[in-house]
């Protein structure tokens, strides 16, 4: 027993050695920012008890949420790469944490869903310099592990707020938006102590020089081709993996499968990223980072094409096993890619590009999704994820030579 012990603790140790202390500042950060992440989970909630809105009105002021989240991502990338990775985390973190504080006193539906947007927008743009931040910090090599450890800690803090979030709602819902926004703020103190500037000098008399014009700027991750490709596999696959947000649970409920019985296995997903994440980003970090991502792709179309098989929970369980997994191979190896291929003046925009498929395929996803399963049914909607993840699993194959160039590229010019 004792063996078996160390045996684990040395496994633990090893996941974890090697990166630098600010990292793990960051990685701190995360977790007390996501543990604060009580808003957006309740938010339709709030909406519909707290002010009295309709359940339509609740879809769209989510849906500005939402919105705002997708601009941040280029806006956040664009700040990264210009004003430095320091002051856009502090910046962002405070300003959408004090934003935040203001909205959980707004009662008109008329000021909530205009400052839902700007608080979103503000708020969220922190993410493209914290993964700039991380990619200026480790090493390529290191880049899948370091990745997988910042997902693994967002899951668990996630899993941390929607448990905090629902005892604090019960009590005020203002409490809600006082401990989002004061848990944000605390992830700017964590960075303005000790987290130092990371964004790398840039020559602009360099054989890259940083493109002129903010229109160009914001536009030069886009007229990279072999990237460009890699973002638009990265939206189709997106796609997929986000039916778990509304038509899965639909269609679980449609078989009869009972709320608390729904909430278990969907919590699967959660579980498995939690237990299995940390130790697998070391084992993908030795295989083609385009070829991993392909296998993960496919995973993830073979667990929501389970689906169409289930009629009780255990089929449906075995698919949130199978696409949890194809998660943990493309989630984290992709910001690595994105770290590996952009240059270094350009991370934050190559990040805030890959960070906008997000918000594209969270307001497209349940669309698609929900107007399938009513129209043509479960079997066509889960048939057509199996579908579109081996597609993208053999897109990810073809560009891989063309993305592996680029990729030796760039760290030949780094």
């Amino acid at each position: 027993m004792h063996s078996t012990l160390e045996a684990r603790r040395r496994r633990a140790l090893d996941v974890a050695a090697g990166l630098p202390r600010p990292f793990w500042v960051l990685w701190a950060g995360m977790l007390v920012n996501r543990a604060g992440s009580f808003v957006v989970p309740f938010l339709a909630i709030y909406l519909t008890q707290a002010r009295g809105l309709s359940a339509a009105q609740a879809g769209v002021v989510a849906a500005l949420y939402g919105a705002g989240a997708a601009v941040a991502s280029p806006l956040g990338g664009y700040l990264a790469d210009h004003a430095g990775r320091r002051r856009t985390l502090i910046g962002a973190l405070t300003c959408g944490g004090l934003g935040m504080i203001a909205l959980g006193f707004a009662r008109d539906i008329a000021v909530i869903a205009p400052a839902c947007f700007v608080v979103a927008m503000v708020g969220e743009s922190y993410r493209p310099a914290m993964q700039a931040a991380v990619a200026d910090l480790v090493p390529p090599a290191e880049r899948p592990r370091a990745f997988g450890l910042v997902y693994w800690v967002i899951n668990l803090g996630y899993s941390i707020g929607l448990t905090l979030g629902g005892a604090l709602a019960s009590a005020s819902f203002t409490l809600l938006f006082v401990g989002d926004g004061l848990t944000s703020m605390a992830f700017a103190f964590l960075v303005w102590r000790a987290v130092p500037e990371t964004r790398p000098a840039h020559n602009d008399a360099g054989p890259h020089p940083r493109p002129a014009g903010l229109v160009r700027g914001f536009m030069a991750p886009y007229r990279d081709r072999p990237f460009a490709l890699f973002v638009l596999l990265s939206l189709l696959v997106l796609l997929v993996f986000m039916q778990h947000f509304t038509p899965l649970p639909l269609d679980m409920a449609a078989h009869g499968i009972p709320r608390a019985t729904l909430g278990v296995v969907l919590a699967l997903n959660g579980v498995l990223i939690v237990l299995v994440q940390p130790f697998a980003g070391p084992l993908l970090s030795r295989i083609n980072r385009s070829y991993a991502i392909a296998a993960g792709a496919a995973l993830v179309g073979l667990g929501f094409g389970v689906n169409a098989l289930a009629r009780g929970a255990p089929l449906f369980a075995l698919g949130v096993v199978v696409w949890s997994l194809g998660e943990i191979a493309v989630l984290p190896i992709a910001n690595a890619v994105v770290a590996d291929v952009a240059l270094p003046e350009m991370r934050g925009r190559y990040q805030g590009a890959y960070g906008l498929t997000f918000g594209l395929a969270s307001f497209a996803a349940p669309l698609i999704g929900t107007t399938v399963l009513q129209h043509w049914g479960a079997p066509a909607l889960w048939g057509g994820c199996l579908v579109l993840g081996l597609l993208v699993a053999a897109g990810h194959l073809a560009l891989a030579p063309a993305l592996t160039r680029l990729r030796e590229e760039r760290a030949g010019a780094r």
